[in-house]
């Protein structure tokens, strides 16, 4: 008889303690998927995502992570593996933005770090994920989605020009690897939402930037968590096999 558990998806999610990251782990734990989701601090929302996944059914292994330590995120798939004994999935969801502000102003300390948790990070557990993944390495296949943004087309002037290239990078990313382990049975795509209500803003320090932008987007108002994640979802089902290499904007017609 098979173990149910051996034909789940097993999914990592990085920075799914809030927002973004939280909405699609409840979303993907809601569609059948085992979890590993990452966190870097607020360890008492992390656990409730992670209660409110399990509620679903899922199983969730739960790590602290600061990745801009490469090494500690080099060790996340290996981590998912002994957990679950597979992985068919990644979704590089955690992004920091840097101070909002003008490019002259923007200190090449912060821009280090934002390219380390960004584009670095991805790199490392995208190699990692897709070695482990790959048809020709033994493995069973699966799927990859990068969160990017519409900052890294608008270039994001007088805002945060440094995240919109780290962006821009992850974007490259997705291209890339769909084209060079899409013979492999790894399909990789992007999701890019527009102006989101999130906490990134804070942490950015303009807090009301949802409603500030509301004006100027066409559907007149920021999205929402779930918003993404349904995109997310969908390229992790069965109804997007044949979708790789693309870039899903969900922007408000942005």
């Amino acid at each position: 008889m098979t173990d149910a558990s051996s034909t789940r998806q097993v999914t990592i999610i990085t920075g799914a303690s809030r927002g973004i990251g939280a909405a699609i782990a409840e979303r993907l734990a809601a569609d059948g998927h085992d979890l590993l989701l990452t966190y870097r601090e607020r360890r008492d929302e992390a656990d409730a995502v992670a209660r409110r996944c399990a509620a679903s059914g899922a199983r969730v292994l739960l790590l602290q992570l600061d990745l801009a330590d490469l090494e500690a995120t080099a060790a996340l798939v290996p981590a998912a593996i002994a957990e679950f004994g597979r992985v068919t999935g990644l979704v590089n969801n955690a992004g920091i933005t840097g101070r909002i502000g003008g490019f002259l102003d923007a200190a090449i300390e912060e821009s280090e770090e934002l390219f380390r948790v960004n584009a670095l990070a991805p790199i490392v557990l995208t190699r990692m994920a897709i070695a482990h993944m790959a048809t020709d390495r033994g493995g069973e296949g699966g799927c990859v989605v990068n969160i990017s943004s519409g900052a890294a087309r608008s270039g994001a002037p007088n805002t945060y020009i440094p995240y919109a290239m780290s962006k821009a990078a992850l974007n490259a990313l997705t291209t890339g690897t769909s084209k060079e382990f899409g013979p492999v049975g790894v399909r990789v795509n992007t999701v890019s939402p527009g102006t989101t209500h999130t906490e990134i803003h804070a942490a950015a320090g303009r807090p009301d930037a949802p409603a500030e932008r509301s004006p100027n987007i066409p559907m007149r108002r920021a999205g929402q968590p779930h918003e993404i994640a349904g995109a997310v979802a969908y390229l992790f089902s069965a109804d997007a096999a044949y979708t790789s290499g693309a870039d899903i904007r969900v922007a408000g017609g942005n």
